[in-house]
């Protein structure tokens, strides 16, 4: 299906699974090794950042034209903070078991360089409908993330789910993925089944990323496929 870079399915597409931000991007890994202890915690950081991300893309994108070429920087971060502090309100207010369990990772997300990237590379050049759909899909891929993350620590590490036990009784917690190195260990595997999955796809379009570097990425019609840059030099010295 031949689709504009700027459609927004596209762009939806391209933050779950082309450029999604944890898995191929590698970006956000403070919030995605922190706040991944349950899937609880995984999906309030996952929805709180989707809703900044969204928000401050639209608002930077109305004001691409304003903000003066200088003053990008400063300009973008006064705006990701003002909705980071509106949703940590909001949090507070409403959902406040999760607000006290995500604590400092929440006022943390004005840092966050997802967001910061997007604004920088995608908002500050497009229009409002393609920045909201584009900051859409990166939330939403960043949350998928988060919630797999989130899903195998906890099913692994305490035998629940969202809190409820669904292990036998019999079952014994592997305690580890509750702490740090089983974030790094669960995130490891997901980001060999991504690289898997693409690989194998671009395979079958007849084409090997393993095989045939590219020296850049952007307008490369096996984008969608690929695992990620490989330099023609890197593939020389590999072969050699």
């Amino acid at each position: 299906m031949n689709m504009s870079k700027d459609k927004p399915l596209e762009r939806i597409w391209n933050g779950i699974y082309v450029e999604n931000p944890v898995f191929c991007l590698i970006l956000g890994m403070c919030p995605t090794l922190a706040t991944t202890t349950s899937a609880t915690n995984a999906i309030g950081m996952g929805l709180s950042t989707t809703a900044i991300l969204t928000a401050s893309n639209l608002m930077i994108s109305l004001l691409k034209k304003v903000i003066p070429n200088r003053m990008r920087i400063p300009s973008y971060i006064v705006i990701i903070a003002s909705f980071v502090t509106i949703v940590e309100f909001l949090m507070e207010g409403f959902t406040p078991e999760v607000y006290k369990a995500l604590g400092i990772y929440i006022p943390l997300i004005v840092v966050n360089c997802i967001i910061m990237g997007r604004a920088e590379a995608y908002a500050g050049k497009k229009g409002p409908v393609e920045s909201i759909f584009d900051g859409l899909g990166m939330g939403i891929g960043f949350t998928i993330a988060l919630l797999l993350i989130g899903s195998v620590r906890e099913l692994v590490g305490a035998g629940t789910i969202f809190g409820i036990k669904v292990t036998p009784g019999i079952y014994v917690p592997v305690n580890i993925f509750i702490l740090a190195p089983g974030a790094f260990l669960v995130m490891a595997f997901f980001v060999a089944i991504m690289n898997k999955l693409k690989i194998g796809a671009a395979r079958r379009t007849g084409w090997d990323p393993t095989e045939n570097g590219c020296a850049d990425c952007s307008g490369c019609a096996h984008r969608n496929n690929c695992s990620g840059k490989v330099s023609s030099e890197e593939n020389t010295e590999v072969k050699s």
